[in-house]
């Protein structure tokens, strides 16, 4: 029997995202499907999200969460996530490395390549040897996200990931390497390994390769640009500190969550190092990567913490120099042991500490950015910019953005471009031609 498919829309948040919905909708019905009673009974399901609150995005997450069991009973359902939670970075990297029954995600950028997105998904869930479907979601056709983790074993207090995800599991190094072979082979030059924790590769399978070494064979597979991400810096070992420097196509970009600069603040985190060990480990990895670009995530009034604690942290940013940090405001998340304590810092306080330290970060990385200007850049293009679609978009080997000039861009092409300018979020320059 053949039978209509059937979509489900779960929506979550504002007007816009109703309105979004609307599309979505009509999106499926151009490509066959009629709308179904529930998620039982459908074969596509959409989840559009919202991340103003904690609370809309907690309940979209464990949504997402629950879609599980309907995929565990028919792995031939496909789930879509998009919205604004897409459009973070860390979110995104949370779904892709924590829930691979999703198969689509879509920002609300995205919008416009719905038809196509969801048809790929829908044709394309590549069957693997063991009869399970690769999620294949990817957003271009130059760039790639592949696994090679998900979970983690660290108890940091304010952080929901172990529970919701459970703990590390490593994914074995042939499958992976396979996985990126036939990427390299496909075209593309730019692929990220991900982990929420992805410096603890293989401490759950002694007999795997560590990630120093699964870093340096994936590199012999040719891609021309090499990422990792998130690494913990109580799990960044010497030996990988070592391995960098001979890793083919690596990225000259680390990404090193600190989260405080404060001992104590640490200390009650779970975090497992101190400021003087992270200072070393920054110290370690520019000797081992010259010119490297460390980015951090830093959390902002975590519970107890005091004038000093915080400008602890401003101290530590100001030693370290970063190129780029994403500051959040400490938020309880229910289910996590800091959420529970009574020594909250008052949002007021909060608030302002965040606009003091994102005040020093821009200025940093203006700096930091200003030292680009005169140097030539091999940048890998991406696209027409968003915001002025006559400027192109691409990005340096250390992920810094860059505007130049060009009439029709060719994203996947590598470009050598001059730095005539600086921004605190962006470079700007003018191409040289092809590199």
């Amino acid at each position: 029997g053949w039978k209509m498919k059937k979509y489900h829309i779960v929506n979550f948040g504002c007007q816009m995202n109703e309105r979004d919905a609307e599309t979505m909708a009509g999106v499926c019905e151009g490509l066959g499907y009629v709308p179904a009673d529930g998620p039982e009974e459908a074969e596509l399901i959409l989840v559009n999200t919202c991340c103003v609150r904690e609370t809309a995005q907690a309940r979209a997450l464990g949504r997402i969460g629950e879609l599980k069991r309907l995929k565990d009973g028919r792995p031939d359902l496909v789930i879509g996530v998009g919205g604004c939670m897409v459009e973070q970075p860390h979110v995104r990297q949370q779904l892709l490395a924590g829930a691979p029954h999703v198969n689509l995600l879509f920002g609300t950028r995205d919008l416009d390549r719905l038809p196509q997105l969801l048809a790929e998904a829908v044709e394309a869930p590549v069957r693997r040897g063991e009869g399970k479907p690769l999620t294949v979601r990817r957003r271009s056709a130059f760039r790639a996200l592949v696994n090679v983790s998900r979970g983690c074993d660290n108890r940091c207090t304010y952080c929901i990931v172990p529970a919701v995800r459970g703990g590390l599991v490593s994914r074995p190094p042939g499958e992976i390497l396979d996985e990126v072979a036939g990427l390299v082979a496909e075209g593309y030059v730019d692929i990220t390994l991900l982990g929420q924790n992805v410096t603890a590769y293989a401490h759950d399978r002694p007999d795997y390769p560590s990630l120093g070494k699964l870093l340096r064979r994936v590199g012999e597979l040719g891609s021309r640009r090499l990422r990792f991400l998130t690494s913990h810096p109580r799990d960044f070992s010497p030996q990988l500190v070592d391995s960098l420097a001979r890793v083919r196509g690596l990225c000259r970009h680390v990404h090193l969550p600190v989260q405080s600069g404060s001992d104590r603040i640490l200390g009650t985190m779970g975090r497992g190092y101190t400021a003087d060990a992270y200072l070393r480990l920054v110290g370690e990895i520019r000797q081992a990567l010259p010119g490297v670009a460390i980015t951090t995530d830093g959390i902002v009034g975590f519970p107890g913490e005091s004038e000093g604690d915080f400008a602890a942290t401003l101290d530590l940013f100001r030693q370290v120099r970063f190129a780029a940090a994403f500051t959040f405001l400490y938020s309880p998340r229910q289910g996590t042991p800091a959420a529970g304590w009574d020594v909250q810092v008052p949002l007021e306080v909060r608030k302002e500490r965040l606009a003091r330290l994102l005040e020093l970060q821009n200025g940093i990385s203006l700096e930091m950015n200003q030292a680009e200007v005169g140097k030539t850049v091999e940048v890998l293009v991406e696209g027409p910019s968003r915001k002025d679609k006559r400027l192109a978009l691409g990005r340096t080997t250390t992920n810094r953005a860059v505007l130049f000039v060009e009439e029709r861009p060719d994203p996947g092409r590598f470009k050598w471009v001059r730095v005539s300018g600086a921004s605190p979020f962006n470079l700007y320059g003018e191409t040289l031609g092809d590199a």
